[in-house]
């Protein structure tokens, strides 16, 4: 794991990014990675995800050789607003992606760019999944709502990406959920488009215990598909 402060005129405080490095990282430097970018919960910060055992799991699923090896992503996202409110998209496409880019070694192409978050950083994941696709090729969203300055433009946005361009997508939500609405209204707009995806209804709540207790599904299911030379 690593920690770093990422400085810039978009934010009034540093983007504070913690960045997991796979196990054989530093003993392979002639290879380079897939990207998970993960965003935390409202209410929280980029240790989040690790507090819920994203690295332990990580560690162990890629050292068995269960998912191939990946970096990891997690940035700090400070406030509240919809995105038309807030500059943490544009640091997020614009000073995050090409920073990571440019200090590790990462594999080039949008199928190996992967976004994905809880709560509102799953609404974070189906905004940049959507609204640039061109930029990621595999989008999840963990009891994730719809942005609701994103809600009048979804279904144009799915609409304008080509079917050979679709991401891998993953939906899954807790019965018990209270913004469980809000997930099923994108997921009935994905069927209403036939939009490959994979969806899931478990039992379970708006809380960190339901998260962590899937989060060896995520990483392997973002995992799935990818390859590194």
């Amino acid at each position: 794991m690593e920690a770093h402060s990422l400085s810039t005129p978009l934010l009034t405080l540093p983007m504070e990014v913690l960045v997991y490095l796979p196990p054989c990282y530093d003993q392979m430097p002639q290879r380079s990675y897939p990207v998970l970018y993960l965003l935390h919960g409202q209410n929280y910060t980029e240790k989040q995800w690790v507090r819920l055992g994203v690295p332990a799991v990580a560690d162990a699923l890629m050292g068995r050789k269960e998912v191939p090896p990946y970096i990891i992503v997690m940035p700090h996202d400070r406030l509240w607003e919809d995105p038309p409110e807030t500059n943490f998209d544009e640091a997020f496409l614009d000073v995050l992606i090409p920073w990571v880019e440019d200090t590790y070694r990462t594999l080039p192409g949008r199928e190996y760019r992967a976004v994905g978050g809880l709560s509102r950083g799953g609404a974070w994941a189906i905004h940049f999944g959507f609204a640039n696709w061109e930029m990621f090729g595999v989008v999840g969203g963990h009891s994730a709502p719809v942005f609701w300055s994103d809600t009048p433009y979804l279904e144009d946005w799915i609409e304008a990406i080509p079917r050979d361009s679709l991401p891998r997508l993953y939906l899954d939500i807790g019965d018990k959920d209270y913004l469980r609405d809000s997930n099923d209204w994108l997921e009935g707009l994905l069927v209403k488009h036939n939009i490959p995806h994979e969806w899931h209804l478990y039992g379970g709540y708006h809380e960190e215990a339901y998260w962590q207790a899937h989060v060896e599904e995520y990483l392997r299911w973002y995992g799935r598909g990818w390859t590194s030379p």
